[in-house]
């Protein structure tokens, strides 16, 4: 096959097998691999077919009373980490890697934990190498402990170093997991759900598109409008804006 056969064949996937986009790219990466390791011959034309469209797939979001069933079916450290995701939109790895310098509830424990690993001689946490460098000695802080740390310690493979590292984001998963399926939601939920109902929860509650853009950290506020689709909207509760102004300034009678 030469480019015009490629093309023919990666088009014929996009316009007669309606393949998404990502598996039109897979298979124009497969033959490319196949060209140039397994033929030795790098095709020497830019392949162009005719695009697959990219479909978009819309978030799965609970309603307020729904996040307000699941929550209630967890507990304990678990139901802390599940409310931050929802009240701060935070991503789950966002969650389980936060340090005692990012929040200051739920930490006393977490101190005498850290009280006791010096004393084994343990207590230093991995830092990033450019923060290592910087602040020296500061994996000993407490401040630089994670809030969720692990039950047990463990031996960090970068270094070999016994070290108590942040708790397992599988384990948040699995309570996610079982608080739906108690709270009898058939929706699709995982904990990143959590982040999407704070967008859309938020732009139900009349907060404005940009200032949820900056709250997620969202480049871009295309991405953010993808919670517009989803969210419940009410126009019977949209007032015009000339009732807006009929309503300020009403002439009192005399």
């Amino acid at each position: 096959m030469g480019k015009s056969e490629i093309d023919s064949f990666l088009s014929h996937l996009a316009t007669h097998g309606k393949v998404s986009a990502a598996t039109q790219r897979q298979a124009m990466n497969a033959i490319a691999f196949h060209y140039r390791h397994v033929l030795d011959q790098p095709i020497a034309d830019r392949i162009e077919p005719v695009r697959a469209r990219r479909h978009t797939r819309l978030p799965v979001i609970m309603t307020q009373e729904e996040v307000q069933q699941v929550l209630n079916e967890i507990k304990g450290t678990h139901l802390l980490m599940a409310r931050l995701l929802y009240g701060a939109g935070l991503r789950l790895m966002e969650c389980i890697r936060l340090h005692e310098e990012d929040l200051q509830h739920h930490v006393q424990r977490v101190k005498r934990l850290h009280d006791e690993d010096l004393q084994e001689g343990h207590g230093e946490v991995y830092l990033p190498a450019a923060l290592a460098r910087k602040y020296g000695g500061a994996g000993k802080e407490f401040r630089w402990q994670y809030v969720f740390p692990a039950k047990a310690l463990s031996t960090d493979p970068r270094t070999g170093l016994v070290r108590r590292h942040h708790v397992l984001e599988s384990g948040l998963q699995k309570a996610v997991k079982v608080a739906v399926d108690r709270a009898d939601i058939t929706k699709r939920v995982s904990c990143h759900t959590f982040r999407h109902c704070f967008a859309t929860h938020l732009l139900e509650n009349g907060v404005n598109i940009r200032v949820v853009q900056e709250l997620l950290g969202h480049a871009d506020v295309k991405t953010t409008e993808i919670y517009t689709h989803v969210m419940r909207k009410d126009l019977t509760a949209v007032m015009s804006p000339l009732d807006r102004l009929e309503s300020r300034s009403v002439v009192p009678t005399h």
